[in-house]
């Protein structure tokens, strides 16, 4: 079959910046998915993306589906032809269901005796018939919260739609995308090529678009033209750039042909918090900031401009325009701000909703004293730190320049503090109270600000959960999946043992409505399913499967640093020889002693051993349970484990030799006993019956 590359492409109003690739990625991957569907063979698939195009090219696409063979099977001989020989109305109507006459059906055999069979070979599709279909299918499938109708017709995505490319080689493919009728002309960049722009082939796509079009359509080669612009840029103006990821990203998704110029602002803003100069220049301007070669920030800043000026000082200075009263409010904020102490804002809590049904957040903060006050006194730490940190940690909330930056608070918290003179654990509390943000992102690094942390996110976990909003598949407002990972991993990399599962019968227990029966035990399911994705999904060198952990849950620990030390101890004794074995006997014990049922019980008499190995088997049991109590006591699980292995013989001797199930009742009742004293050996640190083997 002859090969073709394959381009489309959308062309739109301004595409949303922040999720532009994430469209792009799914149209290509969509694509792919409906060719594979169809049967239309290719050699990749690569996504193009620009504030004012989707666009995606499939190289080498084939040009018709493979011919198909299709078998139908009908009614059976028996029943298709009458004492006669002659069809009857079954193999009439079959045959007519075909489209052909009785005598082209076969007879074959099936399940149940000889049946009709109808075959034929369909031709494939010609792909250029199909492209339409599939390229429709795709893009009514995007992921687009929210879309909407231009015009007078009915068409809806998620901006209007100007004008459609679609070839097949240097064919046109005829049709209309979402009310578009399909072309082979793009349009460049809006100011410097508004005109059409004639694409021969998909091959020169991305050519024209940068040589008469003015548009650089490689979102990655995009991307990598502002970094590397921008520092050199900086570079010139004798700084490095802090270029955060997520700004370059959007930046790069709002511009098609960039062009990086320096500008800068009143030396006098450097004596505002460096972070305010930041989420200021970062959030609200999409500017990268500067520093010097201390690591200060200077008072430069550089913006990627979307056309190429002939007056470039007139754009640097439209910009410097703009960011010089952005500052100047937030110097305002950052003096009015300072003139009443943090903790005066307490009492104006009470007038700020943390949720309808759970309160104000006065009310949040004070079950957030409460419970960070039980954790420093069981952890013996500084109480007083945690209780003051706690009664202040929402009062910045207040303030005007966590009103004008909402992703300063916390951090404008701690300065405030610092002005008032709040001892400095409390300040970095104050700001740690938030970490992790996000997935590997740092955690607080004093013990109050991890305290402080913990039971913020328990009483939000406690609260939203007693009422009934716990999260979905696609929906968590709340962030509670991060909140309960954060608790997750201060807990194990601070090495904090807690009993989590008492944190949070206490955390429901202070919310300020009836949570229904059982939400402790929700919650705590809940997080420990956190945990096994945490295990199974990192990339850490650890071997932690689901059946490992559902081993050491089984044994129902409550501190999430118990439970991390005996997994531990199970990846060592997994690669133990007697490993297997032990697995595979735990297992098989479990099985007898479950449909055992009510015969269970009693205690071991070795007076009732009829057999050598089961008398060795409960000594060396009764050895074992003196050896590994203390490693027990101390969690030196992997200790406790080695030395379990020692087992593996006699384990083995005894269900070699031994009929547990004896026909005479006290026998068998004994031997019952044994086992469980053998598997309470391992309960002791997890349920080896749930690991395969």
């Amino acid at each position: 079959m002859a090969r073709r590359d394959f381009l489309v492409e959308l062309g739109t109003e301004e595409l949303p910046p922040k999720s532009l690739f994430t469209l792009a990625q799914a149209f290509a991957d969509g694509l792919a998915e409906r060719l594979a569907a169809a049967q239309l063979a290719h050699a990749g698939v690569e996504w193009f993306a620009t504030p004012r195009r989707l666009a995606v090219r499939i190289a080498k696409l084939t040009d018709r589906q493979p011919d198909q063979e299709v078998k139908r099977l009908g009614p059976a001989v028996s029943a298709a032809f009458d004492a006669s020989g002659q069809p009857t109305r079954a193999a009439l109507g079959f045959a007519a269901s075909c489209g052909v006459a009785v005598d082209q059906l076969q007879q074959v055999d099936g399940p149940k005796g000889k049946v009709l069979q109808y075959r034929a070979t369909r031709p494939g599709e010609p792909t250029q018939a199909l492209l339409p279909g599939i390229v429709n299918a795709t893009l009514a499938a995007l992921p687009i919260a929210r879309r909407m109708r231009w015009g007078m017709g009915e068409q809806e995505f998620v901006r209007p739609v100007h004008w459609v490319v679609m070839l097949f080689g240097t064919d046109v493919v005829e049709a209309e995308i979402l009310g578009v009728p399909s072309g082979r002309h793009s349009r460049g960049h809006r100011f410097h090529a508004p005109g059409k722009l004639a694409i021969a082939s998909p091959a020169r796509y991305v050519e024209v678009l940068e040589t008469r079009g003015r548009v650089l359509a490689d979102a990655a080669r995009r991307r990598e033209t502002i970094r590397s612009g921008v520092a050199a840029v900086a570079e010139e103006i004798g700084g490095e750039a802090v270029i955060d990821a997520a700004l370059l990203d959007e930046v790069t998704a709002l511009v098609e042909w960039p062009v990086p110029l320096a500008g800068r602002f009143d030396e006098r803003f450097l004596a505002l918090p460096e972070e305010v100069l930041i989420a200021t220049m970062q959030d609200h301007q999409r500017y990268f900031p500067v520093r010097d070669a201390t690591g200060r920030l200077m008072n430069r800043f550089i913006t990627v401009a979307n056309i190429e000026s002939r007056d470039p000082d007139k754009v640097r200075d439209g910009n410097e325009r703009v960011i010089r009263p952005r500052l100047a409010d937030a110097a305002f904020f950052w003096d009015t701000d300072r003139k009443q102490p943090l903790a005066a804002r307490r009492a104006a809590l009470e007038n700020v909703t943390f949720q309808n049904k759970l309160g104000s957040m006065a009310a949040k903060s004070e079950r957030i004293v409460t419970l960070a006050t039980r954790i420093a006194q069981v952890l013996g730490a500084d109480v007083e730190a945690a209780r003051r940190a706690a009664e202040l940690c929402k009062c910045d909330l207040l303030t005007e320049m966590v009103g004008e930056f909402p992703e300063l608070q916390g951090v404008m918290g701690r300065y405030y503090a610092q002005h008032d003179g709040e001892p400095a654990e409390v300040c970095e509390a104050l700001e740690e109270q938030y970490q992790p943000r996000f997935a590997g992102d740092r955690l607080p690094h004093t013990p109050t600000g991890a305290i402080l942390s913990m039971a913020d996110k328990l009483d939000t976990l406690a609260g939203i959960f007693a009422i009934g909003q716990k999260p979905t598949g696609t929906r968590d407002p709340f962030g509670l999946r991060r909140a309960a990972l954060g608790v997750l991993r201060i807990l194990l990399e601070r090495k904090l043992d807690l009993d989590l599962v008492q944190l949070i019968e206490a955390a429901v227990a202070q919310q300020p409505v009836a949570a229904p029966p059982g939400t402790a035990t929700e919650i705590w399911l809940y997080m420990m399913e956190r945990l096994r994705s945490a295990y199974t999904e990192a990339e850490n060198g650890r071997r932690v499967t689901g059946e490992m952990l559902d081993a050491v849950l089984a044994t129902r620990p409550t501190s999430p640093l118990d439970i991390d030390t005996r997994l531990r101890a199970l990846e060592a004794f997994l690669s133990l020889p007697a490993a297997e074995s032990l697995s595979s006997a735990n297992k098989r014990s479990a099985n007898i002693l479950r449909k055992a049922g009510e015969e269970v019980g009693g205690t071991v008499d070795p007076e009732r051993f009829h057999d050598e190995a089961e008398r060795r088997l409960f000594e060396h049991v009764v050895r074992m349970e003196r050896v590994i109590e203390p490693l027990i006591e101390r969690r030196e699980y992997t200790a406790a484990l080695d030395r379990l292995a020692d087992l593996k013989e006699d384990v083995d001797g005894f269900f070699d030799a031994v009929m547990v199930m004896a026909e005479d009742a006290q026998v068998r009742s004994n031997r019952l006993a044994l086992l469980v004293r053998l598997r309470n050996l391992f309960l002791r640190i997890a349920d080896l019956s749930y690991l395969p083997g």
